[in-house]
This record gives structure tokens, sequence and C-alpha cells, in this order.
């Protein structure tokens, strides 16, 4: 049973003003049937690129080409590392399983890591439609469990390997833990991150409907992003497709959660915040009442995306603490 979404419109009379500047670049759905998609690939690379952040200075990175069936990965460190084996962020980005490169998350992910103190792994899993559910979740759990086994040659902390998901990754971060949680022999992630997420492919909430169009990420390319993605989804409410409604989200790793005021997606965030508090699973809630879908990323365009980094970083902090003999967590209720 789902705990009713209790947000305040009448605080927020609108997004912020450069919000707003951002709204007007996107003033047009890439959504078209029958388009060449890698045609609309190189146009939302085109689109996107003049709102991310300058590459900030970074520690090495670590490319580990595809094998077998795991995929490509990049492990991104930060600047200024600890001594010693560093705890680890697998990311899952965004772009509605059917877009997303290195080149445009590549700021946003050496940011996360430089102020974290964690190394942030990019995971370049398969894009629908030509690789629809579940090849991407097949990806990242494969790349993901490949991380946790070969973490000591990578540099990493096999004790503390956490997922960051935004929007579709999102998805994908808490399908993950679910499906760890419920796998015997499951590995269970250090934390999970999960950014303006994706967690309701039945799109039944309220700012499915207040949001439909003119914030970004509109109720058009949204439902084709989810067609892309599980064509003959018969059940969209499975867990494995639509995490929200997971019969039980017990037991599962500490989590943060980012959303904003003013995107479809915002509901379905609230919702799943609530059914991680009770069911007791430690939480952080950062919301951002006067940002659009997918701001975290737009680090020049947008004030905010700086600042939700740096929150998302002191909300790890509030979650999870390390000791000084062998890396043993605490949570942190």
């Amino acid at each position: 049973m789902l705990r009713p979404v209790s947000i305040k419109e009448e605080r927020h009379p609108g997004p912020a003003e450069d919000a707003r500047r951002v709204l007007a670049h996107f003033h047009s759905s890439l959504a078209a049937a029958g388009a060449d998609i890698a045609e609309v690939r190189r146009q939302y690379a085109a689109r996107y690129r003049p709102l991310i952040a300058e590459l900030d200075e970074g520690g090495a990175v670590t490319f580990v080409p595809a094998e077998n069936d795991r995929p490509a990965l990049a492990v991104i460190r930060p600047a200024a590392p600890d001594g010693g084996p560093l705890p680890a962020l697998v990311f899952f980005h965004g772009g509605g399983w059917t877009f997303g490169d290195l080149d445009v998350y590549e700021p946003f992910c050496r940011r996360l890591a430089n102020a974290t103190g964690c190394a942030v792994v990019w995971v370049e899993y398969r894009l629908a439609p030509e690789h629809p559910f579940p090849a991407p979740l097949t990806d990242v759990r494969t790349a993901y469990r490949w991380i946790i086994d070969n973490a000591w040659g990578l540099g990493l902390d096999a004790g503390r390997i956490g997922v960051v998901g935004d929007e579709a990754g999102g998805n994908l971060a808490a399908v993950l833990c679910l499906a760890e949680r419920d796998e015997r022999g499951g590995r269970l992630p250090w934390v999970q991150v999960l950014l303006c997420p994706s967690l309701d492919m039945s799109a039944c909430m309220n700012s499915h409907k207040m949001f439909a169009s003119g914030y970004g990420l509109d109720a058009q390319t949204h439902s084709w992003y989810r067609h892309n993605y599980a064509p003959d989804a018969v059940k969209p409410c499975l867990w494995r497709l639509s995490p929200l409604f997971a019969h039980d989200v017990k037991r599962l790793p500490p989590a943060v959660i980012l959303y904003a005021g003013y995107d479809i997606l915002r509901d379905e965030a609230e919702a799943y915040a609530n059914r991680l508090e009770d069911a007791d699973v430690p939480l952080r809630r950062l919301y951002f009442p006067d940002m659009i879908h997918g701001f975290v990323t737009m680090g020049r365009a947008i004030a905010a995306a700086d600042t939700a980094i740096h929150r998302i970083a002191a909300a790890l902090r509030g979650l999870v603490e390390p000791r000084s003999s062998g890396g043993v967590l605490r949570l942190v209720r």
C-alpha cells in the first residue's frame, strides 16, 4: 500500500530562473516514431552538451574494455584520494535507457568523485531499443558483481561498493538492490543513490499529469522511453520494471533519494522514499522544490547542480561511516 504523496505545490510557484532558461532550450521533444536512432542520439548529445559542467580536475581514470558478457567500464578516481583502497559508487546513467555516454556524464562523475572521496565507476550498459529489457539490467548486475570480484586489482574496497543511478539508471540501481537482496548469495550494495529515478512504468501518479508538457522530460518522451525499454511489458507494475511496486522493500541498503519539484517523475521518488522509510531503511531525502528533471547533471546551466552534489556527499557521510579496522561499516540512522 503506497502512502499518499503530500508535496505542497503552492509554496513554489515555478521553477528557478536558470531552470526556466534550460526549459526554453528543451522546447521540443526528441521522441519521434520511426526516427533513425543514431541520428536522435546525435541530436540528444548536441542538445545536452552545452548544459554540462566543465571537467573538474580529477585523479587517474582507468578504462576497462568490455569482456565476455561484462560491459566496458571507466573507473574515475577523486583528485585527492585517501590512502588505501577506495570506496566506490557504480554509476548507471540516465537517458531513458536510450541515450547516454561518458562524454556527457564524465563531468558529473568527476564532481561526484571529488565531493565524496569515492571512485565512481561508469558502466557502459547496452541501450534500448536495440537492447530492451532485461539487457541493460543484466549488464549492470554483471558489471556490479565483476567490480566486487575484482576490487583489489582496481584499488577499490570490496566492502564499500555502492550504486548510483540517474533517471533510468535509478530504475536499474533500485532493481539491482532488490534482486541482490532476494538472491541466494546476493551481494547487497553498500549504499544506493537514486537521482530523479524512474520507478513506476505505469506512469499513473499525479506528477505524470501535472508536468506532462513544458517541464523538460515530457509525457511523450517518457512514454517513448518506456516503450523502447519494455515494448512487450504486459504487466508494467512488475518490480523488475517498476521497483516502486515491489512487494517488500525491507533490508535494502541505506538510500539517498534526490528529486525535483517540477519533474514528471517527482511523485515516484517521493512514494519510494516513503516506502523505504516505512520499512526502516536508513534514508536521506534531497528535495529541490524549484528544480526540473535531470538538473543535477546540468552544472554549466543550473547553479543547484553543484549544491546537489555536495548534498549527496553530505548525505552519504550521514548514512555510512567507515571504521578504521577493515572497512567495516556502521549504519547511521
